[in-house]
C-alpha cells in the first residue's frame, strides 16, 4: 500500500469524486425548471462529500478531522434523499437510482472506515 500524502490518495475521496461525476451526469437530463432547485441542490450536496473529506484531511486535530467527516456524512445522506426524490418524480429510472445508491452505500462504508482509522491513528500518537 502506497503512502498517503494528499487527499487525492484516499480511496474514500476517489469514490466520492466518482459519485459527484455520476450526479452531474444524471442531473444533466433533469427538466430545465429544476436547474435552480433539485439539480442545484443535489449537485451541491454531492460536491460537499469529497470537498469535506479534502478539507478534513489537512486538519491537525482529531476533533477537526472528525467534524469535516461528519459534514461529509451529512451531505451524503442529503444526496440519498435527493436521489429518492428524483426517482419519485421520474427524473431517473429505478435502475439508475439503484446504481447510484450502490455508490452511495460504498462511499458511506468508506467514510465510516476512514473515520475509524483516523481515531486509531490519533490514539497511537
Amino acid at each position: 500500500m502506497g503512502t498517503i500524502t494528499a487527499f487525492r490518495d484516499l480511496i474514500v475521496w476517489q469514490k466520492s469524486h466518482q459519485l459527484v461525476l455520476n450526479i452531474y451526469r444524471i442531473t444533466s437530463i433533469f427538466p430545465k425548471e429544476e436547474t435552480y432547485s433539485l439539480t442545484s441542490q443535489i449537485r451541491r450536496a454531492s460536491v460537499s462529500v469529497p470537498a469535506n473529506i479534502a478539507k478534513g484531511f489537512i486538519k491537525k486535530t482529531l476533533p477537526n478531522k472528525l467534524n469535516f467527516i461528519s459534514h461529509s456524512e451529512g451531505s451524503l445522506e442529503e444526496v440519498r434523499y435527493y436521489l429518492i426524490l428524483a426517482k419519485d418524480l421520474e427524473y431517473i429510472d429505478l435502475d439508475e437510482y439503484l446504481k447510484i445508491e450502490t455508490i452511495c452505500e460504498e462511499v458511506s462504508k468508506l467514510i465510516n472506515g476512514y473515520s475509524k482509522s483516523i481515531k486509531i491513528y490519533h490514539k497511537s500518537e
